[in-house]
């Protein structure tokens, strides 16, 4: 069994991941904007839903990732929440899925 520790780090690189070179500046923009920025959104929160099933092992932490990485990429896209106020929710999400996998 993985130990708290690394699960933590493991959520955390595929944040990165998922965030950074995996989003790259096409999806950051088409999520915002064009005729197909729902479903752009939805990849995006898609990428990192996957992450964090990949690393829980848990479909269930997966989607749970899925809905809300979508709602607060949705409140930054329309500008109710600053950039760090995005990272800061992302990553509180990551230590509710932590302390859910610890549980279970």
């Amino acid at each position: 069994m993985t130990d708290l520790p690394t699960m933590a780090l493991l959520l955390l690189a595929g944040h990165w991941v998922a965030d950074y070179p995996l989003q790259g500046d096409f999806l950051a923009t088409a999520k915002a904007q064009g005729p197909l920025r729902v479903y752009h959104l939805a990849a995006h929160a898609g990428i990192h839903a996957g992450a964090v099933a990949l690393v829980t092992g848990s479909v269930w932490l997966g989607l749970s990732e899925f809905v809300a990485h979508a709602i607060i990429d949705e409140n930054k896209t329309h500008r109710r929440i600053s950039f760090a106020t995005d990272q800061a929710l992302h990553i509180a999400c990551k230590a509710a899925w932590l302390a859910a996998w610890a549980l279970s």
